[in-house]
C-alpha cells in the first residue's frame, strides 16, 4: 500500500462494508430507533442496511445481459400460479401500477411484482448507516426529491393522498434554515489538475468581482465571469427573435459561451458541469436555448419573449417556482415504502407519512403466498409473451427459470430492454423503445463521524469543477415523524456526492454509453479512494481526517440512471405525438408499459402517470 493510501485511510476497516475485495458479503441489520440510540439487530436480511456497492449491485443485472447477448430460458418451470395482474419492475412505476390496478379491478385482485434488485423501489433506494456512536442516520441512494408538485396531476395528487403524503407538511419538516444559521454556505472547489492548485472559495455575499478575484484563474478569465454575471449584453443582436430561437437550439451552451460571448478557455472548464446533476451531461450537450430558459450566465440580454421555466427547461405561463424542500429523509424512497405497505399491509406497521419513515418493513412478508399482492425480489424477468387469454412471463432467479401466467402484464422496466423481452413487438415500435439511452449516474453517500470540518470552513455544499465528484455535501436538513437530522457539527453526518460520466466531445447518446462501461469497470476500491482523496483535498483545511473521520460508504451505482428526457443537443423539434416515447409505449396484446421512459421525464410524478395510462389501457380491455 503506498504511502498516500495509508494517509487517506484505505486500509481501515468500514463499518458494516458488504462489498469487499470484489465479494459480496452478507449483512443483516435492522431498525430502528432515531434519536440517537443503537438500532436493535434482526437475522432477516434487511437491503437499505447495506453499505458498499449499492444500485445496481452485483446480481441484478448479469441476466439482463445474458439476455441481451442472446440467451433463452425455453425449459423454464412452470410455477402454476397465475394472476390477475403481473408487474415487471419493482420502482414507483410498477408499484403504482399494482395499486392503480387494485383500486380499478379490487382489492382481491392478485398480484405479482418482479424485480432484478434485492429491493423495491428501483431508482428510489434508501441508504442506512449506524455511526460507530450508535447514532442512526437515513439517506438518500436514488430519486432525490418530489418535483414541482404544483404540477402534478390529479392521478399523482390523488395517489399522494391515498398514501397520506402531505406536501404542506415538508415546510415544517424541512429545515431550510439550519445550514445558514450555523453560518454554513456554498462553496466552490478548483483541483490542482485543471486549475494548477488545489483551492476552496466561497462566496457568500460578496459580489462577482471580489469572489471571481478569489479564484485561480487568468485575470481575463475572471473579467469573463463577472461580464457574464453582470452585463445584460445581447450576444445575438444582429438576429431576429426567431433566428436567434434557431440559432440558440442549434449549438452548445458551451458553443455560445465560446464564440458568441468569447470567453477564455478558464471559464469553459468552470461552467462545465453546470448541467450535470439536471442533465447527466455537461453544458456541450445540452443547447443554448436550454441555458437562455434557465437564465445560465450571459444570457439576461437576449432579446426572446419570457415566461417561467419547467423542470426540463420547456417554456411555460408565468409561475411561481415551487421550493425545493418536498423531500423525505430517505428522498423518494418512502413513497415506495408507503406503496408497499398500502398493497401489503403486514409488511410494516404505521398508517403516515410521518411513521414511515422509521417502521420496520418486514422483507420476509413481501412475497407471503397469503397475501393478494406478492412482490418477488431478485428475480429478473427474461421473456413476456400475450396471447388472447392472458400472458405469460418468464423470471431467472438463483439461476432457476420459472414461468408464472397472468390475465395482464404491466411492462414498468427500462424502455430499452422491453424489445428483448417482447422480440414479436412491431419492429417499429420496437425502434421507439431503443430510441433513448438512459443516462448513468451514481449517487454516493459517505457516513463521517462529525462534521466540524464543514463548520470550520463555513461550507454545507461545494461545487467540485474538474474533480471526480462534482458535488459534495451535508444531507438535506429533514426531521420527519420520529426521524431528528443531525443539527450539531458534533454528531455524525450523512455527505451526498454525486457523479455524471461524461465524455465532451462525443454525442449525447455516446456519452452516456461510455459513461456506463466506465461505471462499471470501476471497482468500489477505485470509488473509495476517489471518495478519500477529494474529501481530504477539500475539507482538510478544516480538520478533516479521511482515515480518522469516515465510518462506511455506500456507492449507488445507478448506470441506467435518468430517464432520456429528449431535451439534449441535436433532438429534433418533436411533437407530443411523434416522440419515441410516446410511440413505444403503445399497448402490445394484454401488456401495457408504465416506466419514467414511457413519459420522457426523470420525475416521480411522471413514472406514476405513466402507471396510471397503463392500467386504464388494461381496463380498457376488460370492458
Amino acid at each position: 500500500m503506498s504511502g498516500r493510501d495509508r494517509q487517506l485511510g484505505m486500509g481501515r476497516d468500514i463499518t458494516r462494508r458488504d462489498f469487499l475485495n470484489g465479494v459480496s458479503i452478507a449483512v443483516t441489520s435492522s431498525l430502528f430507533s432515531c434519536r440517537g440510540e443503537t438500532p436493535s439487530v434482526s437475522d432477516a436480511p434487511y437491503p437499505p442496511a447495506l453499505t458498499g456497492m449499492r444500485g445496481s449491485h452485483d446480481g441484478s443485472w448479469e441476466a439482463a445481459h445474458e439476455m441481451i447477448d442472446g440467451a433463452t430460458w425455453a425449459s423454464a418451470t412452470d410455477t402454476g400460479e397465475t394472476y390477475d395482474l403481473i408487474v415487471v419492475g419493482g420502482g414507483i412505476s410498477g408499484l403504482a401500477a399494482a395499486h392503480f390496478f387494485r383500486k380499478s379491478v379490487g382489492d382481491e385482485a392478485r398480484i405479482l411484482v418482479l424485480d432484478n434488485h434485492d429491493d423495491f423501489g428501483g431508482h428510489a433506494k434508501r441508504n442506512e448507516f449506524t455511526s460507530s456512536n450508535g447514532r442512526f442516520l437515513i439517506g438518500y441512494g436514488g430519486s432525490q426529491s418530489i418535483d414541482t408538485p404544483s404540477g402534478f396531476s390529479d392521478e399523482t395528487i390523488g395517489l399522494f393522498e391515498e398514501l397520506g403524503i402531505e406536501l404542506e407538511r415538508f415546510h415544517s419538516a424541512f429545515d431550510g434554515e439550519l445550514y445558514s444559521s450555523l453560518g454554513l454556505s456554498r462553496g466552490t472547489f478548483f483541483d490542482r489538475e485543471s486549475f494548477g492548485t488545489d483551492r476552496l472559495v466561497i462566496r457568500r455575499d460578496l459580489s462577482w468581482e471580489d469572489f471571481a478575484a478569489l479564484m485561480p484563474l487568468d485575470p481575463e478569465a475572471q473579467r469573463d465571469l463577472v461580464r457574464l454575471h453582470e452585463e445584460p449584453k445581447d450576444y445575438l443582436a444582429e438576429l431576429a427573435p426567431a433566428e436567434k430561437k434557431q440559432k440558440l437550439r442549434a449549438i452548445s451552451y458551451r458553443e455560445f459561451l465560446e464564440k458568441h460571448a468569447r470567453v477564455h478557455e478558464q471559464v469553459l472548464l468552470y461552467f462545465q458541469t453546470r448541467t450535470n446533476g439536471q442533465f447527466g451531461i455537461g453544458i456541450d450537450g445540452v443547447s443554448a436555448l436550454i441555458g437562455w430558459r434557465l437564465g445560465f450566465p450571459g444570457m439576461k440580454g437576449i432579446d426572446l419573449p419570457t415566461g417561467a421555466v419547467g423542470r426540463m427547461g420547456q417554456l411555460e405561463p408565468a409561475q411561481k417556482r415551487d421550493p425545493y424542500i418536498f423531500h423525505f429523509p430517505d428522498g423518494n424512497a418512502s413513497i415506495p415504502r408507503l406503496l408497499v405497505r398500502s398493497l401489503i399491509p403486514t409488511v410494516a406497521s404505521g398508517n403516515t407519512m410521518e411513521d414511515v419513515v422509521t417502521a420496520r418493513f418486514d422483507y420476509a412478508r413481501l412475497d407471503d403466498e397469503s397475501s393478494a399482492v406478492r412482490i418477488r425480489l431478485e428475480s429478473t424477468v427474461v421473456r413476456a409473451e400475450s396471447d388472447q387469454e392472458g400472458v405469460n412471463v418468464t423470471y431467472l432467479r438463483g439461476g432457476q427459470a420459472s414461468r408464472v401466467r397472468g390475465r395482464y402484464a404491466v411492462l414498468a422496466c427500462w424502455n430499452s430492454v422491453i424489445p428483448y423481452l417482447c422480440p414479436e413487438l412491431p419492429e417499429e415500435q420496437k425502434k421507439a423503445l431503443s430510441y433513448a439511452v438512459k443516462v448513468p449516474l451514481n449517487y454516493t453517500n459517505v457516513q463521517i463521524r462529525n462534521w466540524q470540518s464543514f463548520a470550520k470552513l463555513g461550507i454545507s455544499r461545494v461545487s467540485c469543477l474538474g474533480s471526480y465528484w462534482s458535488g459534495v455535501g451535508l444531507d438535506f436538513p429533514v426531521a420527519l415523524g420520529d426521524y431528528v437530522h443531525p443539527r450539531s457539527p458534533d454528531e455524525p453526518m450523512v455527505l451526498h456526492l454525486s457523479r455524471s460520466y461524461t465524455s465532451p466531445g462525443q454525442a449525447p447518446k455516446e456519452q452516456f454509453q461510455t459513461g456506463r462501461y466506465e461505471m462499471l469497470s470501476t471497482s468500489f476500491e477505485d470509488f473509495e479512494r476517489y471518495i478519500r482523496d477529494q474529501l481530504d483535498r477539500i475539507l482538510s483545511p478544516g480538520g478533516f481526517d479521511p482515515a480518522r473521520d469516515i465510518e462506511a460508504i455506500t456507492v449507488n451505482r445507478w448506470p441506467h440512471g435518468y430517464a432520456y428526457e429528449y431535451a439534449y443537443l441535436g433532438e429534433p423539434e418533436w411533437t407530443d405525438e411523434n416522440k419515441p416515447c410516446v410511440l413505444g409505449r403503445k399497448p402490445f396484446g394484454r401488456m401495457a408499459i408504465a416506466n419514467s421512459d414511457a413519459g420522457g421525464e426523470a420525475y416521480a410524478d411522471c413514472a406514476i402517470d405513466q402507471a396510471h395510462r397503463a392500467v386504464q389501457e388494461l381496463v380498457a380491455l376488460a370492458d
